[in-house]
């Protein structure tokens, strides 16, 4: 008879990363395909911590508004109570920048007033090269 003799396998201690390299490949896709969808949208600096009211001290803001109805005022044209065409805001926006570049811009909103026209207003002064712009609110309470 023949004897068969049998000889003990080493355990293999290396790990399969093929799997692992297919799941980063499949995730980088994901990010590259997701990442131009997120950062669309208006620059807005947002507050650090809870709000705080301006300084008193300091030039005060200009600030461009829009009604419910969707009419344009800024506070710092002759006849603030006069309504703008979205044109008109933007050159006069643009113009008070070239005398004051750090003079700060603050947005005000009808309650009622969409989201998209507030937008809208924001990309409208974004386009007359406002760097950053402030909202204001009604701080005398708050809504629950």
């Amino acid at each position: 008879m023949m004897t068969v003799i049998r000889r003990r396998r080493k355990p293999v201690s290396e790990i399969n990363v093929v799997p692992y390299i297919d799941v980063m490949l499949v995730l980088l896709i994901i990010f590259m395909v997701t990442a131009p969808l997120i950062t669309q949208g208006v620059s807005v600096d947002l507050p650090k911590a809870t709000a705080e009211p301006m300084d008193p001290n300091t030039k005060p803001p200009i600030v461009a508004s829009v009604d419910r109805d969707g009419r344009y005022y800024l506070s710092s044209y002759e006849d603030p109570n006069a309504a703008l065409s979205a044109q008109d805001l933007a050159v006069r926006v643009a113009a008070e920048l070239q005398i004051d570049p750090e003079r700060q811009i603050v947005v005000k909103g009808d309650g009622a007033v969409s989201y998209n026209q507030v937008i809208q207003l924001m990309v409208l002064l974004q386009k007359a090269g406002v760097p950053t712009v402030g909202l204001m609110t009604d701080g005398s309470g708050e809504q629950g």
